[in-house]
Parts: C-alpha cells; structure tokens; sequence
C-alpha cells in the first residue's frame, strides 16, 4: 500500500511539474509565431490545466483500466464544478459575464448530457468518442472566432509586451520536457491508484472519482483560487468551465477513439452528479450573474455530500 501511495505521489509530482512546463513551452511558442494572445488563453492555456486529466485518463485506458479513465473525467468535473467553484464563490463572490450563461454554461451542461447518453449503456465507442471531438472542433472554432472579434483591438497589449521572449530551442525544449513528464508521471499515477484499489478492494471506478479526480484538478484550483483571491472571477469561471468541456469532449472523445471503453463501475449516482453539477452552475449564475457566497457554500456541501456517500459505498 505504501508503495502504491508513493506511486500516487511521485506521478502528481510528475504530472503537475509538467503540465506547467508544457503550458509555458506552448505558450512561449505560440508567441513566437505570433499567434494572439486571446488565442493562446482560449486553447494552449486552458487545455493545459487539464492536461493531467488527459494523460492520465489515456494511460487509464490503455493499461486495460476504462473504469479509472471516465471516473478521472466525471470526478474531475464534479469537483471543478462543485468544491472549485465553491470554494472560489466563498473567497470572493463571483461576477459571471452574460455570455458564459448564454453559450459556454449550456453547452457544458450538453456535454455532460451526451456523456451520459454515450456512458449509460457501458460501452464508448469510436462513434461515440469521434461526436465528442467533433463537438469539441465546433466548439472551439465559435469560441476562437468571437474572441478574436471582440479583442481584435487588444492583441497587443498581452503578455507579447508583459515579460521578454524566450528563446525558441528552449521553449521547445520545455514543452517536450514538459510533454515527458507528463506521460512519465501518469503512467506512474495510473500504476499506484490501480495498485491501491486492488488492496483495499475499492473499485477503480470510485478510486477515479476521488483521488485520481481530485489530484488531476488541482491544476484549476489554484489557478481558480488565485483568480478568486485577486478579483478576477471571470477567469475562474472560465477556468472551469473551459476544463469541464475539455475534459468530456477531447479528454473522453481522443481516449475513446484510440482505445474504444467498456465501462462498468460508474453509477447513474455519479452521472447524475455531473449533470446536477453543470445545472447548479447555470441556475446559480442566471439568476443575477453571479455566484454569491452562501451559494458557493451550498456548492461545496453538495460536493462533501457526495464524497462522503462515495466513501460510505467503500465502508
């Protein structure tokens, strides 16, 4: 057991150690290639605070372990959704813009809905996971262009003019770093959570939702408590609920089309979970545009709520 949690350990370490090193080296990059700024927040940024959702649910998959892969994307966004979010409303009542309640909300909550239609019967395929990137293309695609519209008169004044320009070998040379470190530690991660649900007899579906879920989020809680704590709700939000579509439609979507997905262990229970966790937020930000504290409060008791009937299941 002790082995397998220092397997845990060192593979978060690893993980997280390169998920920033991989974000910094592509942003670094796509500067260079004078990509806007806008841009890079939309894609580069957001897809590296999940990228160890993403190597870690791949490894999941195929080491032969389905279970851990999906229970890391749908705990991973019950957590973002619920405990990040809560946690981040409690520190500092949070401001939602009207079109994150018009376009992104909804179409996380879809999302979410698609990978309980895809889940239910236990089986992702390639056609199931090839509508999930699909979706993800379109979604990236509106998302670019309407950033690129509306702050077409802003490329300038980003982070281009806020620090130097790393030289270019050696902002490849920390993405692939990065890129390394990443699969090095995942693989390790995978190794030591499917180790420790074999001794304690705990399904890898529940070791999925909890300390697989939680430990590949804690990029976007730092990232969303900083946020928080300096004022800047909207990039909190945003935070999570760019992680959240991420996850489902590219994590599940490329998982599911290299290694198509039995699934067994992942209950209506923890679907239900998902959807609620999207519903709350949408129902709480379109009220008044904005998460108040005592709604953040109510998040994260639902989120404690549920971690303590997983935990129950285990007992």
């Amino acid at each position: 057991m002790l082995i397998s949690l220092g397997q845990i350990l060192f593979g978060a370490i690893f993980v997280l150690l390169g998920a920033d090193r991989l974000t910094e080296g592509a942003v670094a990059v796509a500067e260079r290639l004078r990509i806007p700024q806008i841009v890079i927040g939309l894609t580069v940024v957001a897809m590296g605070t999940s990228m160890p959702e993403f190597t870690v649910s791949l490894a999941a998959a195929l080491k032969g372990t389905p279970d851990l892969a999906v229970g890391n994307v749908v705990g991973s966004n019950v957590f973002n959704a619920f405990a990040i979010v809560g946690v981040a409303a409690m520190i500092a009542p949070m401001t939602i813009l009207r079109l994150t309640v018009k376009r992104d909300l909804p179409f996380a909550l879809v999302a979410s809905l698609l990978l309980v239609v895809f889940g239910l019967d236990g089986y992702i395929g390639r056609v199931d996971a090839t509508v999930l990137l699909l979706l993800f293309v379109a979604y990236m695609i509106i998302t670019v262009r309407q950033a690129r519209t509306e702050g077409s008169g802003e490329e300038s004044t980003g982070a281009e003019t806020a620090r130097p320009k790393q030289r270019l070998w050696l902002s490849v040379f920390w993405l692939v770093v990065g890129l390394g470190a990443l699969v090095f530690g995942s693989s390790q991660f995978v190794d030591g959570a499917s180790a420790m649900a074999k001794s304690f007899g705990v399904s890898e579906a529940v070791i999925g939702l909890t300390i697989v879920a939680i430990g590949t989020s804690l990029p976007e809680l730092a990232t969303s408590v900083v946020a928080a704590r300096k004022g800047n709700s909207g990039i909190a939000m945003g935070n999570v609920i760019g992680s959240n579509v991420f996850n489902i439609l590219f994590i599940i979507g490329t998982t599911g089309v290299i290694s198509p997905m039995r699934i067994s262990g992942i209950t209506s229970v923890d679907y239900m979970m998902l959807v609620l966790s999207m519903l709350a937020l949408w129902l709480f930000s379109y009220t008044r545009l904005r998460i108040e504290r005592w709604e953040g409060g109510a998040l994260l008791a639902v989120f404690l709520g549920y971690l303590g009937w997983l935990l129950y299941q285990v007992v």
